[in-house]
């Protein structure tokens, strides 16, 4: 009898925040609730990363109207989130009652499952939100985020896996947010997770696709025992995102191995999806294939894009290739720290200073707070050269303490700004979406009574496109000698003459 592997849907939350910049809008999303429902997913991610920002900043909607209406229309699954540990959705870290009253809020308002990590690795941010999940009742599933590095290995990651197990999560998550999981080493650390946890520790596995490696990692961790995957419906799969259901499905077909998923199900969401994608091309990520120079860099492809538009904002858009030789040198530096949000932005941009600017002539602040420890404590030792300057930089010394004990209690203080701001509806919810996000949170508030924004295309904008390009088509191919055209540019007109090739 075949063994069922567990599937984790990612279509509602990390397959439109890898290809689309996290704008889809809800309205967008029900009208395929009922058959994701159906599909025969273990959980489906909905909330959490980049949404709760994405919702307030852009789309003008509640992050928490919007998790509750998840859950109204799909009574019949978990609903899952990604939780940044002590950071919880914010970029900052937040005193442990803060940490307490969000977890306890997302759970009653319908979150089941909790993906909890931390940037570093650093178990004790982790540990706090872990124990609110705990006493909800809700699945708190203990991250590994996984990295290459000379110091990174099977064995370390492993016993990382130990210390989440005795931490008294109910599954342990391997996150492969770049997509540098190898088959070999997934089935490895799979075996070496199963030996030394029991093979009762739920392990599920995360990973990317823009490598294009990865859907065989996720073959290998299956056969080392994986008990869960991710993947996204294929109209929301590939490129920097992830692989793709239907493919998974069909990959198990005859090999002792099944996801019982539902085929028709399956069928529906994907053309839903590949009707909505299109109207929101201009978010689209720009690489859809395959960096295997990853492996070598380390630097994942939102990262690369980002630190071109800083050095193109700086004039020094051929400089790169130099900024991407300097990003492992700064990340040795910081003791090899995992490139996920938010380490890999404060790597990256130091990165770039260094190279605009010589190296560590001038420091962020965050840099001087991850060398100095305020962010936890990474695998590596840290430059001591480079920790000198940072002290100098902050002026304040390194800590080796949990960050998060030098916070003092913040509760208080938060709910009176947030009920100070107008449009502010005074429940813990919207005191939460202030302490995340308190620039962006009292516009939110004052515009929220205006409705959702959805920042996509619309159907007929689409055609109009769709017609112009055609028409353009059309015309140049009926082109048979010189056309000439007046053209009115900055309120000045030009004659030009426009040729057949």
């Amino acid at each position: 009898m075949a063994r069922k592997v567990e599937v984790t849907e990612l279509a509602l939350r990390d397959g439109h925040q890898s290809l689309l910049a996290t704008r889809m809008a809800m309205e967008d999303m029900v009208p395929i609730c009922e058959a994701v429902d159906r599909a025969g997913f273990w959980s489906v991610e909905c909330w959490g990363g980049a949404t709760y920002d994405s919702c307030i900043r852009f789309l003008n909607e509640d992050p928490w109207e919007r998790l509750r209406t998840f859950r109204k229309l799909m009574p019949n699954s978990r609903l899952q989130m990604l939780l940044r540990g002590q950071n919880l959705l914010g970029y900052r870290h937040y005193e442990d009652t803060v940490v307490d009253r969000f977890v306890e809020k997302a759970a009653e308002n319908g979150m089941d499952v909790f993906r909890v990590f931390d940037a570093l690795n650093d178990v004790r941010n982790l540990q706090r939100a872990m124990q609110a999940v705990r006493r909800t009742g809700k699945h708190a599933e203990g991250t590994i985020c996984y990295t290459v590095s000379p110091l990174h290995t099977v064995d370390k990651f492993v016993d990382m896996a130990k210390q989440l197990q005795e931490m008294g999560c109910d599954s342990i998550c391997i996150k492969d947010m770049a997509a540098l999981l190898r088959p070999q080493p997934a089935y490895d650390l799979v075996k070496g997770i199963k030996k030394k946890c029991g093979k009762e520790m739920l392990v599920h596995v995360h990973v990317h696709s823009t490598t294009g490696v990865t859907m065989v990692s996720l073959m290998k961790a299956i056969e080392a025992g994986a008990d869960i995957v991710d993947t996204a419906i294929s109209s929301l799969s590939l490129g920097p995102g992830h692989n793709p259901t239907e493919a998974l499905v069909e990959m198990l077909e005859g090999t002792g191995y099944t996801t019982s998923l539902d085929k028709d199900c399956l069928h529906q969401i994907k053309n839903h999806f590949a009707d909505v994608r299109p109207r929101y091309s201009e978010f689209e990520s720009k690489f859809i294939g395959v960096e295997t120079d990853i492996f070598d860099s380390q630097i994942p492809g939102g990262m690369i894009s980002n630190m071109e538009s800083q050095l193109r904002q700086q004039g020094a858009g051929d400089r790169v290739r130099e900024v991407l030789e300097e990003v492992p040198r700064v990340r040795m530096d910081a003791g090899y720290p995992p490139l996920v949000t938010p380490s890999s932005q404060i790597v990256g941009t130091q990165a770039v200073f260094n190279v605009l600017m010589g190296r560590y002539k001038a420091l962020t602040g965050e840099f001087a707070d991850l060398m100095l420890g305020y962010y936890g404590k990474t695998i590596g030792e840290r430059s001591a050269e480079v920790m000198k300057l940072a002290a100098a930089h902050a002026k304040k010394e390194a800590i080796d303490i949990r960050p998060a004990d030098l916070l003092h209690p913040e509760w208080d203080a938060l709910r009176t700004q947030a009920l100070a701001l107008d449009g502010c509806n005074g429940s813990d919810e919207d005191v939460l979406t202030y302490a995340m996000f308190p620039q962006v949170a009292p516009k939110f508030f004052a515009h929220r009574s205006e409705g959702p924004k959805n920042v996509s295309k619309t159907a007929e904008q689409l055609a109009a496109e769709t017609a112009v390009k055609k028409e353009g088509t059309q015309s140049s191919s009926k082109l048979t000698g010189p056309v000439k055209y007046r053209v009115t540019v900055g309120g000045l007109a030009r004659q030009v003459t426009v040729e057949p090739a």
